[in-house]
């Protein structure tokens, strides 16, 4: 097996490489936890987790870490507005995040470091930063210097002259330095001694902190939401790279964004939709198809049409489970479909080559398509005998539990798939209308799904056949 994936860094599909021992190391950047998540904050968590299924299906070894970050500025304001404790928001919202995203069914990283836990490590670094004159202390902060760091930008494709950090700080050397410790304010309540006096790390050198202990330096694969390029995930890879020699990562690999209309999905736009809204109104099955029926790189328009979409697609899937179990119900054993078991083989190695290749789960969406379309032929044709049928169910699961869709509902079945029932209620109008010739045709299709129409004084009657 070969895994190629985008890399932000190259600009191009990198071979991933395991690490020395076989490991996949993946450290993926969580969320800031002062407010619910929204359905885009969950797109890298679906990803990723989904990544995870895939490659450890496929026999590699795989450490998933993603990390929360419990001390920032935004909760600091978001405690003062509600007068309560910075930690006790912060730790209100991690248990909110953590309780949202359990409802995928997706399983939780092997780690997830939260920056209040890992002080020592990020207090560490940047002493070691400072050591090698990459950072400087100045008024109770410690700020690095960029001009001395001499890959600056290559991830985001920045040219220095165009970089000015956003972060006011009265003892910066320059414009484009930026903050690894923050002095305390009087009116911040969570905070540290250190070596350059009390206060709390900067945002971006706890991920590299936290990567770093969780995961080691110069591990596979480093995941986010394609906005943390710049300047979140430039400034990592200045201060991982200031501190080891070694690229921090092997592959940049970033999902793009939600967006609702023309804008991006942010809080700070106030368009967004909780996440835990969305799972009250959509199974977590669907969710997760919302995501994965497109390429993790495109943008991602969220819509009462995308996640219909999204519904529909599993609904056909299901309908394809209930008639294999129909069929396996009622069918003899030994029968045997030359066509159906190619089809089956040929779903499955198109299935993982498409996530081979830059993780395309829509193609392997597609290869799932092309297998329910085989086995339904089969029942139809009545040419595969209950134990054929039995394999190509238990190969189908084991593809939709790869994504993390095994869950889906097929129902009983003798259940009347919402298909049949649509042609079935066709049927009627060509009849009304009195095309027969149609009506006929459609008896006929409703009769390749494994079901026929029974006509009484009360109108038509749905059964299995």
């Amino acid at each position: 097996m070969t895994v190629r994936l985008h890399s932000t860094l190259t600009k191009r599909r990198e071979e991933l490489v395991p690490g020395p021992d076989g490991t996949v190391r993946i450290y993926v950047c969580g969320p800031t936890v002062y407010g619910r998540i929204h359905i885009g904050n969950a797109r890298p968590f679906v990803v990723f987790s989904v990544l995870k299924r895939f490659l450890a299906r496929s026999g590699v070894r795989v450490k998933l870490v993603s990390n929360l970050t419990d001390v920032n500025d935004k909760i600091y304001d978001a405690a003062r507005a509600e007068g309560v404790p910075s930690s006790e928001l912060a730790a209100r919202y991690s248990d909110a995040y953590i309780a949202d995203t359990d409802r995928l069914g997706l399983g939780r990283p092997d780690a997830e470091p939260r920056v209040t836990e890992s002080v020592p490590a990020i207090i560490d670094m940047i002493a070691t930063l400072v050591d090698r004159g990459l950072a400087y202390a100045a008024e109770g902060d410690v700020y690095y210097r960029v001009a001395r760091f001499p890959g600056y930008g290559r991830l985001s494709g920045r040219n220095l002259d165009d970089v000015i950090s956003t972060e006011p700080g009265a003892g910066k050397e320059s414009p484009l330095d930026f903050a690894l410790w923050k002095g305390r304010k009087p009116d911040e309540d969570t905070w540290w001694d250190s070596p350059w006096g009390p206060g709390r790390p900067g945002w971006h050198i706890e991920c590299s902190a936290m990567a770093e202990e969780a995961l080691g330096h110069g591990f596979e694969v480093h995941g986010g939401g394609i906005d943390l390029v710049f300047p979140h995930h430039e400034n990592e890879i200045a201060q991982s790279e200031g501190a080891h020699d070694g690229p921090m990562a092997q592959i940049w690999m970033h999902n793009e964004m939600l967006e609702l209309g023309d804008e991006k999905m942010s809080k700070s736009l106030g368009n967004i939709a909780p996440l835990s809204d969305v799972l009250d109104r959509w199974p977590a099955e669907v969710v997760i198809a919302y995501f994965l029926t497109s390429h993790y790189r495109s943008r991602l328009p969220f819509s009462e049409e995308r996640m219909a979409e999204a519904e529909g697609a599993l609904a056909r899937l299901a309908n394809a489970l209930r008639t294999l179990d129909r069929a396996i119900a009622g069918g003899s054993e030994d029968s045997h479909d030359a066509d159906l078991s190619r089809t089956i083989v040929e779903g499955r190695d198109q299935f993982f080559r498409a996530l081979e290749d830059d993780f395309s789960t829509p193609e392997a969406f597609a290869a799932l398509f092309e297998m329910v379309r085989g086995t339904n032929r089969a029942v139809a044709a009545g040419t595969a005998g209950a134990a054929q049928l039995r394999e190509a169910r238990r190969e189908l699961i084991e593809l939709l539990d790869v994504l993390g869709i095994a869950g889906i509902d097929p129902g009983p079945a003798d259940a009347v798939p919402d298909e049949v029932m649509a042609l079935a209620h066709e049927r009627q109008e060509a009849r009304t209308a009195r095309d027969f010739a149609r009506a006929d045709a459609l008896r006929d299709r409703v009769r390749a799904l494994g079901f026929e129409i029974t006509d009484t004084a009360d109108g038509p009657r749905v059964e299995p056949a």
